[in-house]
């Protein structure tokens, strides 16, 4: 079978973390593009692309492609996303989806209807140990779920002289820690327990209303969220990406009437498990967890996972069902990795935070 051919539009960070997982897959890089011609080639060439394009636009219709993923900008998400449906292309979207939650849903809707493989890396999903906490939590082991809480913090724009793209709502979007950060935590919540976010109550700040390259900002840094589930629990969660020293903290605890559950992103190959009379620390280990949490250890315990670990099992996920729709075999319903649909589902979320923020109102999420 000839490898898939890979073309990654958006050669920053992200970009490199999915060319290298699409290798690790055993996928060709055959094609990158950037926001300039002259960057493109300079990528091509880090990132060990075949070659270069000197548009987004050209680069997810081109005939040697087999997938695109969609590493740019937030604005330019949705845009390329559909041409890349359009030309038969299977996407990987970086998130969010579109900075417009009606768009976002109008966009997964096209997708199915092109039957093409669509997928958002919401890889936090693909560390064992918290596979292994959903694996608890839905097979009854904690007890009826009573209260989700959590928070996702970093650092990166602490300072009024940090800056980046995502400050700039024509690029960003309207909603930018949350969008960015907070939708990982509610995907991967929602994933765990299989409880859904049905109304909610927020508030937002912005720490920095001027930053030194941007001028005046008007997307958050910090929100605060409170919220009731479908299923009847409670729960709150705190975004920050101006909280000193956290890197990368992305972490929840689920309580159950018997049992909590609690998971730290930036300790991932443990899981602590609270009870009234013990709580004990659960360690990555194949040979014990959960079928669902083994698959994602291909490696013993004492051999430590990382995010691009992680962000391989996705890939290599998606292009299982991209190969399998190419032989004609069934793909996988629902499918092991998220998709559009999962995208649109925190595209909604998103837009119920900052209406609540606006409104100082509990709004449902559609």
């Amino acid at each position: 079978m000839q490898p898939l051919r890979i073309a990654i539009a958006g050669t920053g960070m992200i970009g490199a973390v999915h060319a290298d997982a699409a290798r690790r897959a055993g996928a060709r890089v055959v094609a990158v593009s950037a926001s300039t011609a002259e960057r493109a080639k300079t990528a091509a060439s880090r990132l060990g692309a075949e070659r270069s394009y000197d548009s987004s636009e050209e680069l997810v219709a081109a005939d040697e492609v087999d997938v695109v993923h969609i590493c740019t900008p937030n604005d330019l998400h949705s845009p390329l996303a559909r041409l890349a449906l359009a030309a038969g292309k299977h996407v990987v979207c970086e998130k969010p989806l579109s900075t417009d939650a009606a768009d976002a849903d109008s966009l997964t809707a096209l997708a199915a209807e092109s039957r093409l493989i669509n997928a958002v890396p919401f890889v936090y999903r693909y560390h064992a140990m918290a596979a292994e906490a959903r694996h608890r939590v839905r097979s009854g082991a904690i007890g009826p779920v009573r209260l989700l809480h959590g928070h996702y913090l970093q650092d990166w724009l602490l300072r009024a002289d940090d800056d980046n793209w995502r400050v700039d709502t024509a690029a960003g979007g309207a909603s930018r820690a949350f969008a960015d950060i907070g939708s990982h935590w509610c995907d991967l919540v929602e994933w765990v327990t299989g409880h859904r976010i049905s109304e909610l109550t927020a508030v937002t700040q912005t720490v920095h209303p001027e930053r030194a390259a941007s001028g005046a900002v008007s997307t958050e840094d910090v929100v605060h969220v409170a919220f009731r589930t479908d299923l009847g629990a409670t729960g709150s969660l705190v975004v920050s990406q101006v909280s000193p020293g956290r890197k990368n903290r992305l972490w929840f605890e689920v309580d159950g009437a018997r049992h909590s559950v609690s998971f730290d992103q930036e300790n991932p190959e443990t899981l602590l498990l609270g009870g009234r009379e013990r709580t004990e620390t659960v360690i990555r280990d194949p040979g014990t967890l959960s079928a669902e949490a083994a698959r994602l250890s291909p490696v013993p315990a004492g051999h430590p996972l990382g995010y691009r670990d992680c962000f391989a099992l996705f890939v290599a996920d998606v292009y299982d069902a991209v190969r399998a729709a190419a032989s004609g075999s069934d793909v996988a319903q629902p499918p092991l990795y998220p998709t559009f649909a999962d995208a649109a589902r925190t595209a909604r979320i998103t837009d119920a935070v900052l209406r609540s923020a606006h409104s100082r109102s509990w709004i449902e999420v559609r």
